[in-house]
């Protein structure tokens, strides 16, 4: 680090489970985020400010005035710009010292799995059953964590899915693929404005520890927020030795 990054970063390097080794090894770190809506926004910015190298953001989707009542990332200027180069003009806006590539690209399973192989840490900020079943397929062959939340209306869910460690499960342990679930989006069933930066925060939070080499991930549990009552549930998550994704991995 030179001089600037040390000053940039000092509050990092201040903290003793970070110090100057871990934010090297941020600053060595390359972040793939699936997603610049709502949880992608505070994660791209977060992963951006804390000085991740290089992060690759992808997102096939454009601004719309509707999302600026949460997604944080983009501003009434930028209505109709694919959200992905939004992000990084807002990251760069920041710290231009990251370097983001901005994909303006669905992420299905060929683009995912070049993708997944070449970053450190997966982040997935989507919205849909088919992304996130596709990312964590990437993953689990790739061997690389993967960092997932939703969110919806008033509720939100987080965990991490590494199956470096043998006992922790994949996100198809706890949502097979072949199971039917509801597919909600924020179109139709809206969202609480704050929800996505809390649960965004978090992705992020857990995103920096794995780079940084620090603390205990959520792997193997699974945080689930009523921000009604603003009450936190969490449930331990075993690997499911049938899954069709992980099993024997």
């Amino acid at each position: 680090m030179d001089d600037d990054q040390l000053l940039r970063y000092s509050r990092h390097i201040l903290l003793d489970e970070i110090g100057v080794e871990g934010q090297q090894r941020i600053l060595d770190g390359h972040a793939l985020v699936i997603g610049a809506g709502g949880l992608g926004s505070p994660v791209a910015l977060y992963l951006g400010t804390a000085g991740v190298g290089r992060i690759t953001l992808v997102d096939h989707d454009t601004v719309d005035v509707t999302n600026l009542q949460r997604q944080i990332a983009h501003n009434l200027s930028r209505v109709g710009q694919p959200k992905a180069e939004s992000a990084k003009q807002t990251i760069a806006a920041i710290n231009p010292d990251v370097v983001v590539d901005a994909v303006i690209h669905r992420a299905d399973a060929a683009w995912l799995a070049e993708a997944v192989a070449r970053a450190d840490v997966v982040l997935d900020c989507s919205d849909n059953f088919q992304t996130r079943h596709a990312v964590n397929a990437a993953c689990v062959a790739a061997r690389k964590p993967l960092v997932s939340g939703a969110a919806i209306g008033f509720d939100g869910q987080i965990s991490v899915y590494d199956v470096r460690d043998a006992e922790a499960p994949c996100y198809a342990c706890l949502f097979p693929q072949e199971s039917t679930f509801e597919e909600v989006r924020c179109a139709t069933m809206g969202v609480f404005a704050p929800l996505v930066g809390i649960i965004g925060s978090l992705q992020a939070a857990e995103a920096l520890k794995l780079l940084a080499g620090t603390g205990t991930s959520l792997a193997g549990r699974l945080q689930m927020l009523d921000a009604r009552r603003m009450e936190w549930t969490e449930i331990r998550l075993p690997r499911q030795n049938a899954c069709p994704v992980c099993a024997g991995r």
